[in-house]
């Protein structure tokens, strides 16, 4: 908490604004003032670098908008339009395609910090739960996107996955024809998916705005997940981190330049740079690199579950996922938030780590291919892995709370920073 407000208005105009708008005291409150534990590191940079990303692809995106033609007939050549004839369209389509791959990196980043520091646990889950919603939401918005350019892998990738929505009973029929717009992916499909994309960002904002104001109220964790007790723990947020975050949003924009300036395209498939064909299928769909792993695991369901059939199997499977997140924090039963202090925990979530990293790895290759020369197809390596995924979240993370016997932790943050060992370890909480 940040206990009572420290603002002073300087001058007239300010105490006549705060007595009737106090706008300033809740930007001074929030972002200068504000008391944050004295020992966060540079994976806490990254709320920040996702908050100037989303600027830029908002910007940008609605900069776009403006040239954009959401017509089958035109799309293409109004994207191609943009990069060679309107002023600077190269630099900004550079920008925003680039900026949905680095917006993910930052997420997932995010998110994998929050899994390690145990950053979903109570008093955090509503935060944890909002953090979710944005990830599901930028899911969504970059699909729609990709469909925005109607190149090969844009039109195939919105057949592929609408029809996923048909596999889901009572209700699927119904949804994928309402995506579609009629009875099949075309100009009414595409138009919709404009609108939706142009929509979404805003909605993506205001969830972080409670995302933000879901943060305020227990305050920041912290690597030792152990709670602020005194103003000794924390330090306020202007000067210290926002010149520690501004020199780390400087660092990442600095390697997003790289790519925009030297790399426009290095993130893109070839395939997207040919207009879309109806007649022509593509060898190999392969969305973007930020939905491989749930693509794999996808594919990975290649046999009937009892009634339930491998296409439906594969769906839940893909949503299923994500959907997990949603309940982690009482999943895991550890009263540690920290896995700094869980050293079994540590090994089965670098483990997990990399079944994720090996998961997008089989979502880029055919599932039939073997995987390095090996009679092991990446199919079989992708449901070896699924597997584990799961298992992390239903079997491994409730059955280490009451099994693992966590170290010691410092009795306070400031012990932890200053090296105070005179000063007792608490036990878990």
């Amino acid at each position: 908490m940040s206990g009572p407000s420290t603002y002073e208005p300087q001058t007239g105009i300010e105490r006549w604004l705060d007595s009737r708008l106090p706008i300033a005291r809740l930007m001074w409150d929030s972002f200068v003032d504000f008391p944050t534990p004295r020992n966060l590191n540079y994976w806490w940079t990254f709320g920040g670098i996702l908050a100037i990303f989303l600027m830029i692809q908002i910007i940008t995106g609605v900069v776009l908008a403006m040239h954009y033609t959401a017509d089958v007939s035109m799309a293409f050549d109004s994207v191609q339009r943009i990069r060679r004839d309107v002023p600077f369209g190269w630099l900004i389509q550079s920008m925003h395609a680039n900026g949905a791959s680095f917006f993910f990196l930052a997420v997932y980043i995010h998110m994998f910090r929050g899994l390690y520091y145990g950053s979903y646990k109570a008093p955090r889950e509503v935060l944890w739960i909002l953090g979710v919603v944005i990830y599901l939401l930028m899911m969504a918005t970059g699909f729609l996107g990709y469909v925005l350019p109607w190149g090969q892998m844009s039109y195939w990738g919105a057949m592929v996955i609408t029809n996923l929505f048909g596999a889901l009973p009572v209700v699927g029929e119904g949804i994928r024809e309402w995506l579609w717009g009629g009875f099949s992916v075309g100009n009414a499909t595409l138009t919709r998916f404009y609108a939706l994309h142009f929509l979404l960002p805003f909605v993506i904002a205001g969830v972080v705005i409670l995302h933000i104001w879901a943060l305020h109220v227990p305050g920041n964790g912290n690597p030792t997940g152990v709670s602020v007790k005194t103003k000794k723990d924390t330090l306020p947020f202007h000067p210290y981190y926002t010149v520690k975050d501004g020199f780390a949003i400087v660092v990442f924009l600095m390697i997003f330049a790289a790519f925009v300036f030297y790399m426009p395209d290095a993130l893109g498939h070839a395939d997207n740079y040919i207009e879309a064909n109806p007649l022509v299928t593509p060898s190999h769909i392969v969305p973007e690199w930020y939905y491989l792993p749930f693509y794999a695991i996808l594919r990975a369901i290649t046999f009937d579950i009892g009634p339930i059939s491998a296409q439906l199997g594969g769906v839940l499977a893909m949503f299923g996922a994500i959907a997990i997140l949603f309940v982690l924090p009482w999943l895991d039963t550890s009263p540690v938030r920290s896995m700094r202090y869980r050293p079994v925990a540590r090994w089965f979530f670098l483990i997990f780590m990399v079944v994720c990293l090996c998961l997008g790895w089989c979502g880029a290759n055919n599932p039939d291919d073997p995987v390095l020369g090996t009679p092991l197809k990446f199919v079989t390596f992708a449901q070896i892995l699924t597997l584990y995924y799961f298992a992390y979240f239903l079997v491994i993370l409730p059955v280490l709370g009451f099994t693992e016997r966590p170290k010691e932790r410092p009795a306070s943050i400031e012990a932890a920073v200053l090296g105070n060992k005179s000063a007792t370890a608490q036990p878990a909480e």
